[in-house]
């Protein structure tokens, strides 16, 4: 994986008002995903 099991459970901490979209989209390529973010 593209991605350390510490700094993924960063990105899914609730708690952590941190992750920027770059962390984000870091994270969803890691797993093999595309991030998609929408503002309506």
């Amino acid at each position: 994986m593209g991605i350390s099991r510490p700094a993924l459970d960063r990105v899914i901490d609730p708690a952590n008002t941190s992750v920027t979209l770059n962390t984000l989209d870091n994270a969803t390529r890691a797993v093999g995903k595309t991030l998609h973010i929408e503002l309506c």
